[in-house]
């Protein structure tokens, strides 16, 4: 069967697939489908998630740039991402702890039963604390620090909304170090640019750094994807290149997308965007 996103009518991506799971949750639909292309692939809500072969790509870049940026990151908070493939890339830094607030259980769920190889063996590290819950609640109640926060949400609609609103991102704010750094994913810069620009003028009300990453996934609508970087001090767009590379090679970090020149050839905005920005 073809598997077609759904996340706007008019603009649709095809892939030829087999349905291997389905299931109703409390907050959302859920379909794993296996695709001769992709490999595995998980379905929310009729927007693509994640594939195997694709998913190193943004799960990379939402976890290296951020902690090697940081001098010394140690408290981790991860919103969302209950496919385990962020947990995966942040346990390779030698953080003392890692908390994943996962609003649906049945994400992790699905993901450790249909696609291990994304998670690995990620929810079973002594380092990690998963908890159920609605991740905007959980901001506004912790009394903890955290060095890094990234959030890997849907889009902003249903349950997700919250999570880029700028109540939201005050009650992040307040829950970062003073050194604290956050990175979230704000679309396609083509498909959803006014989301983009939206949360870079609530971010920009609240950090005094705010950066924009642009990386390639294949299965995401509109090919070019935007990530929004927002920090208390440390700029990772600004951080001195020897500083990325020698932490790099000294972590033997095991990347298949990320390296240094990478990391700031994605600060590296076309027009378009930089015009928009302004």
């Amino acid at each position: 069967m073809w598997i077609f996103e759904e996340l706007y009518p008019d603009l649709k991506i095809g892939i030829e697939g087999k349905l291997l799971y389905k299931t109703k949750s409390k907050f959302q639909n859920l379909k794993v489908f296996d695709t001769n292309r992709f490999g595995k692939l998980l379905l929310l809500d009729g927007a693509i998630q994640t594939t195997e072969r694709d998913e190193f790509i943004y799960h990379e870049m939402l976890t290296h740039p951020l902690l090697l940026a940081h001098p010394n990151p140690k408290n981790i908070l991860i919103i969302g991402a209950g496919d385990g493939g962020i947990l995966r890339e942040t346990l390779k830094h030698p953080v003392s702890k890692v908390t994943l607030v996962e609003l649906d259980e049945e994400v992790i769920n699905i993901t450790k039963k249909h696609l291990p190889s994304i998670c690995k063996n990620a929810f079973k590290n002594k380092k990690v604390k998963i908890v159920i819950d609605d991740g905007a609640k959980f901001v506004s109640q912790t009394r903890e620090k955290y060095d890094i926060i990234i959030i890997d949400s849907p889009d902003p609609i249903g349950p997700a909304k919250i999570l880029f609103s700028s109540n939201f991102y005050k009650d992040v704010y307040n829950a970062l170090t003073a050194s604290g750094i956050i990175i979230r994913q704000t679309g396609s810069s083509f498909a959803q640019e006014s989301e983009r620009l939206d949360n870079i003028k609530k971010l920009k009300a609240i950090f005094p750094i705010v950066e924009t990453e642009i990386i390639t996934v294949p299965t995401y609508i509109g090919g070019f994807f935007t990530l929004l970087v927002a920090s208390k001090k440390i700029n990772p767009k600004t951080v001195p290149y020897k500083n990325i590379s020698q932490k790099y090679e000294s972590l033997r970090l095991n990347t298949k997308y990320y390296n240094p020149d990478i990391h700031f050839a994605a600060f590296a905005l076309p027009n378009y965007i930089k015009r928009e920005k302004k």
